[in-house]
Parts: C-alpha cells; sequence; structure tokens
C-alpha cells in the first residue's frame, strides 16, 4: 500500500506513462499490465492518469495509433494497410471514431480532401492578408500573411483535391468577425472548427483557448497544465501545428525567458496581437461610472 501511495504522488508517473505506451505502439498494454508494470492498482492508474490528461491510457494508445495511421495513409499506403499496420483489428474499429478524429472520412484524408467542398475569402486586415476556409462544418484553415496568393496556395497544397470555391460574400459572416477581433472590437473568437488532430493535440489547443485575453504562457507552463509536464516540445509541435490563426491563439504562448520565440504567421505579428490585446484589456477594465 505505502508504494502505491508512493507511485500515486509521483510528479513523473503520468509522463513515464506515455513513454511507455509510445514505446508499445503499435501495441496498447491492457490496464493491468499498465498496472504491474508501474507497481499501482490499474484503478487508481486510470485515475491518475485521467485526471491527469483528460484521456485515458486506452484513449491515448488510440490517439498516437490514429496518427500513425494518418501518417501512412499521407505517405501513400492504402487504406487497407495502414488500418492492419497500426493495430487496428478491422476497418470498423477505425471507421467508428475517424469521421470526429480527421474531420473527414480516412479516404478523403489520404486524397487530400477529395470529395471535399471549402470556401474561402482572402481579405487585406491590419496583419496583412488574411484567408478564412470553411466547410460546411466550421473554419479548416485560417492563416495570414503577406501576399493573398501565397495564402491561396497554401491551402491549395493542402486540399489539392477539394472542390475549393472562393465565396468572399458567402464566408463574410466569418471574416467580419475576424476583423472585428483584429481591430479591437471583440475579444474572444468563439467560432466553429472543423479540424484534423490528435487527442494531444486537441488538448494542448484547447488550454491554449482557455488563457485569457491579454496574457501569455509559456510552453512548459501549457505542458504542466494538461498534466504532462515533461511535454513542453511536443506542446510546441502542437503549435506550429496549429492550422486556425486567432481562434486557437498560439500566439499567447511565449518562452521560459519570456521572449516571444516563434510564431508560424511571424513574430511582428505575434507582437502585434499581444500588444492589441494588451490594449483591449486595460480598455476593458474602464471605471463604467466613467466610461462613455
Amino acid at each position: 500500500m505505502k508504494r502505491e501511495r508512493d507511485m500515486a504522488n509521483d510528479p513523473d508517473l503520468v509522463a513515464r506513462i506515455c513513454a511507455y505506451l509510445q514505446e508499445a505502439h503499435p501495441q496498447s498494454p491492457r490496464l493491468q499490465d499498465l498496472g504491474r508494470e508501474f507497481h499501482i492498482s490499474p484503478y487508481h492508474l486510470q485515475r491518475l492518469f485521467k485526471a491527469a490528461t483528460g484521456v485515458s491510457p486506452r484513449e491515448f494508445a488510440a490517439s498516437l495509433r490514429l496518427e500513425d495511421f494518418k501518417t501512412r495513409l499521407q505517405a501513400g499506403d492504402s487504406i487497407t494497410d495502414a488500418i492492419f499496420s497500426v493495430g487496428y483489428s478491422s476497418s470498423s474499429r477505425l471507421y467508428e471514431n475517424s469521421d470526429e478524429k480527421l474531420g473527414m472520412a480516412p479516404s478523403a484524408y489520404r486524397k487530400r480532401g477529395q470529395g471535399m467542398t471549402i470556401f474561402f475569402s482572402v481579405v487585406p486586415c491590419p496583419l496583412g492578408q488574411l484567408l478564412v476556409a470553411v466547410t460546411e462544418r466550421g473554419i479548416c484553415k485560417l492563416s495570414l500573411g503577406d501576399q493573398s496568393e501565397e495564402l491561396v496556395a497554401d491551402l491549395a497544397s493542402e486540399f489539392e483535391r477539394a472542390e475549393r470555391i472562393r465565396d468572399d460574400e458567402g464566408v463574410g459572416y466569418w471574416v467580419e468577425k475576424i476583423i472585428a477581433y483584429l481591430e479591437g472590437w471583440q475579444p474572444h473568437l468563439d467560432l466553429p472548427l472543423d479540424l484534423r488532430a490528435t487527442a494531444f493535440q486537441l488538448k494542448v489547443w484547447r488550454q491554449l483557448q482557455a488563457i485569457p485575453v491579454g496574457e501569455t504562457r509559456t510552453y512548459s507552463e501549457v505542458a504542466a497544465a494538461i498534466g504532462q509536464p515533461s511535454a513542453s516540445r511536443a506542446v510546441a509541435n502542437a503549435c506550429a501545428g496549429n492550422p486556425v490563426a486567432l481562434v486557437i491563439p498560439c500566439h499567447r504562448i511565449i518562452r521560459k525567458d519570456k521572449s516571444l520565440g516563434g510564431y508560424r504567421w511571424g513574430t511582428e505579428r505575434k507582437q502585434a496581437l499581444l500588444e492589441g490585446e494588451r490594449r483591449f484589456k486595460k480598455t476593458d477594465r474602464r471605471d463604467p461610472e466613467t466610461s462613455p
């Protein structure tokens, strides 16, 4: 009992379990096997792991498998080969939740969006050019840049086989909200998204969305907040892979030394976003009795 309590209080336990699951992939150790490996009851191991990460060990292993599956499809493997290579016992096990995790059917993901219809718009904004691309579910890509042609080419590269339709009027609703945010008229962008992500990426992105306007966090602070204090580098990778600037505010992540660090859309834009949010926060705190 004492050893089990010691293990339960070990701050690195969850990180070591994650590392063990990654090493065991594509096999998915049973909960009982994990308990024996880490000298803690399966019940307590499950509770500790889920409290720290938001998912069970089984769900974490499933996210590893799904990410491996996506990688194999992108490399050109057939769907059948990829299914069995990563350890799915049948195609039905993949398709049970693949639409939610991938944001599209696996065949469409491998075929760069074949069968999808994406509506997009590119407009000038306070930070240069803004591209917003949406499906019937929500925003699938939101990017910033200097040249509209480059943003459109990037969209075409990611979804080269999707039907891409420029519709400035139809996407205008989304664009107006984003421009209002950039111009300081509203603090939040609570918009529906259509993303393809692993369980880990989703957890990081949700944590980013929980950072208050005008505040920042370090990579290590985000890693600690999701219960994986040793995963700072993985958090940085999840930030770099964020396909929807602003809505998932990866610009609020800075380095441990308080320097800006990198930003997919350029550090000058990152600095401008942070300064704009700080100004909004100060303005929003005005005394309501004296404010006009």
